[in-house]
């Protein structure tokens, strides 16, 4: 059940800035990618751990931004254990503390959580964050493979997220 977004328009929220660091999640961002373009999330054969509509899409938005002036980096995450950025273990996280000081920007490609784990980083540097993505609701999808060896989605219908009803 991953979590479906919405693209944010990253590009006016960049508006003066020099660098950005894309800070991707690799899970429900590049699901939804993956079902919106109807490509394979995985191709295991060609593309191994890497989700090449996901791929395009990150190129696409450095191609955005460069045109902006804007240099920007990808913090690639290839280890399966990292995938779900509001999962890191510390060590993943320590690592992105220390590249956030060279941007002006963190650019977080996931869910809410994913851009609060940014977030509580960035607070002893002051980097921008940024959202690109916003939450839609649960994704309820069938899974299927292929050969050789595709995952891809199918029949997928967004869920909203329901709403708790709290007594006072």
């Amino acid at each position: 059940m991953p979590i479906h977004l919405n693209d944010l328009d990253v590009a006016k929220e960049t508006e003066g800035l020099r660098s950005a660091l894309i800070i991707p999640c690799y899970m429900c961002p590049a699901v939804t990618v993956a079902t919106r373009e109807k490509k394979p999330f995985i191709q295991f054969m060609s593309n191994f751990l890497k989700s090449p509509p996901f791929e395009k899409y990150i190129k696409g938005l450095q191609s955005v931004l460069s045109d902006k002036g804007i240099e920007t980096k990808v913090f690639e995450s290839r280890f399966i254990h990292h995938w779900f950025l509001c999962m890191w273990p510390s060590g993943r996280r320590r690592k992105l503390m220390g590249l956030l000081d060279n941007y002006d920007a963190a650019i977080v490609l996931g869910c809410d959580s994913a851009t609060e784990t940014v977030r509580e980083l960035v607070e002893v540097n002051g980097c921008k964050v940024i959202q690109g993505m916003e939450v839609d609701g649960f994704m309820n999808a069938k899974m299927t493979f292929s050969l050789p060896c595709n995952i891809s989605f199918e029949d997928c219908r967004i869920v909203p997220f329901s709403r708790q009803k709290t007594e006072y």
